[in-house]
Order: C-alpha cells, then structure tokens, then sequence
C-alpha cells in the first residue's frame, strides 16, 4: 500500500445538482486534493457518521468541508465534530478547513466564531497570493484565485 491515507469530514448533505456534475461533494475535495497512490476516505459527519478513535491513527490528514450550519451552534454532530477536532489536534495530525470547517476548527482549539459584523458576504472573491505564501507552501497556488463566497459567519478570534 504505502501510500498517503486522508479522511473527508463531510460537514454537508450532496444536493443534487453535486451528485449530477461532480458525484457529490467527496468527489469534488478529491478531484481537488488527492495525488497519485493516495488513499481518501468519506464520512458524512452532519448525518453522524464518524471514524472511530482507533482507526483515526490510521490517516494522515483530514480535510473539513462547509456546510449551510453554524460553527457556533451545538447541533449533536457540531458537539461530536468538535470533540473529534480536539483529539486529531492531541495527535498532531494535519487538518484543513475550508470556509465551515475553518470556522469549527478554530471553535475546536479555543478560537470564537460567530456572525459576521457585516452581514453576509455573497459573490465572487479575489485573492492574491503573496510571493511569500508561494514559496512556503507545497502546494502549487496561482498568483491570483477566483473563489464562490456565500457566508455570514467568521472566527472572531483564535487562541493564543
């Protein structure tokens, strides 16, 4: 095998259109994310579907998708998403977070989320990429990326 083994933390039910043009939203983390001889696994954690505490020795990082919740509620899955953050962290295992799921793990290590001063943000987004946040990273970035934003939550403060 030998291969890298990463989990999807799927915080979102597939709407349909998803299922249609990409196969649900696993399928578009992983067409994203994945490299060759990688190994992805999914659970649907807002349907209760978790991995047990052993079997998250068993991978090397896990991605934490969006979702239409609130970082800040305390729905049953929110509570048990965020006792599992707590634990991956414990391990030192890589996380990424993409718009919920930055939120929930910023929730996770003692951060604050809430409602965005401002309201929602809804459009299309622009980022730069600095020459610095190039040559730091090992993933292949644009100089510039057109993201989809439709949100009104954000983390108020992390821990420090």
């Amino acid at each position: 095998m030998g291969g890298k083994r990463f989990a999807v933390l799927l915080c979102a039910e597939d709407s349909e259109y998803v299922i249609k043009m990409h196969g649900g939203y696993f399928g578009v983390f992983v067409r994203m994310l994945a490299e060759e001889g990688e190994t992805w696994d999914v659970y649907r954690v807002a349907s209760g579907e978790f991995p047990e505490d052993d079997e998250t020795d068993t991978f090397d990082g896990f991605v934490i998708t969006g979702s239409c919740n609130d970082a800040h509620g305390n729905d049953v899955w929110i509570c048990k998403l965020l006792s599992l953050l707590k634990k991956l962290d414990s391990k030192k295992k890589k996380i990424l977070g993409i718009c919920f799921g930055h939120q929930i793990l910023c929730r996770a290590l003692g951060g604050k989320t809430g409602r965005a001063v401002s309201g929602w943000d809804i459009g299309i987004t622009t980022i730069n990429f600095s020459a610095s946040s190039k040559l730091s990273s090992p993933v292949k970035t644009p100089a510039v990326l057109s993201v989809i934003e439709c949100h009104r939550d954000e983390v108020c403060s992390v821990k420090k």
